[in-house]
């Protein structure tokens, strides 16, 4: 199927971000579809994780404010009747590290479930049992449901938190660096996973990984801190026109690691 008979599934119209004063994102205008992987990449302080974050509003807890318009389903999610939790059920997010809870696998992956109304026993163990099997990680910790999520390896405890994004069913999922903390053949397991969520789920990723952006994503957004010090995208395509014949020299320079 041709991506622009996709439907899109969140859209930026001249997105800005405030931290106070500060601003940190301006100008952000882009289409996200549907079942397609995004990778946000850019130097480092270019606000890669500040537009991740507007996705599903986790900026409103560091007292951030936006301008312009930000759809999910051409709802606007800072529309002030919006349902912030229902959103965050909507749009689950994995971060750089691993943040396991202190309780045993299965209470990891129940835990958002049961907040949300999924309270008899058997639904939840059939969310655990789902959940974990999709992240391919149900017949490493079958046996052990019952003992510590911290004591999973780190590779395993990553895709123990993508376990617990997926139980309550999200239609998109953020990764926010989600391999930087791993070792290749984790990182390489974290990569097949995210190919494989692709066909279900709209997976936005930030990496500072150049390779792991070419390899995984379908689209690639280029954000550099202008004059003004807030980061805007300079190039927005499919991620192997961007990598083959970028359509400015300073996303060239980039990805072709002349400066970041």
């Amino acid at each position: 199927m041709d991506d622009k008979a996709l439907p899109v599934k969140i859209k930026t119209d001249d997105l800005g971000l405030f931290y106070g004063d500060f601003r940190a994102l301006k100008n952000i205008t882009m289409e996200i579809y549907a079942c397609r992987i995004t990778a946000i990449i850019g130097p480092s302080g270019c606000g890669k994780s500040s537009l991740l974050r507007v996705f599903n509003r986790m900026n409103d807890l560091l007292g951030a404010r936006t301008e312009g318009l930000v759809t999910l389903d051409d709802f606007s999610l800072y529309d002030r009747e919006t349902d912030v939790s229902a959103l965050r059920k909507k749009v689950g997010m994995v971060f750089q590290k691993p943040n396991v809870f202190p309780m045993s696998v299965y209470e990891n992956v129940v835990l958002a479930p049961k907040r949300h109304g999924a309270g008899r026993d058997k639904r939840l163990a059939e969310i655990a049992e789902k959940s974990l099997t999709q992240v391919a990680l149900w017949d490493e910790v079958k046996d052990g449901l019952n003992k510590p999520g911290l004591s999973l390896s780190p590779g395993q405890q990553q895709r123990l938190c993508i376990a617990r994004a997926l139980a309550v069913e999200p239609e998109v999922l953020l990764m926010d660096e989600s391999c930087s903390a791993l070792d290749p053949e984790s990182t390489m397991k974290i990569e097949e996973l995210i190919l494989e969520l692709a066909e279900k789920y709209t997976i936005i990723i930030v990496t500072h990984n150049m390779e792991q952006a070419l390899r995984i994503s379908d689209y690639a957004a280029f954000i550099m801190i202008g004059e003004d010090k807030a980061g805007t995208i300079v190039e927005y395509s499919p991620t192997d026109s961007m990598f083959a014949n970028p359509a400015d020299v300073r996303t060239e320079d980039y990805i072709t690691g002349r400066f970041g």
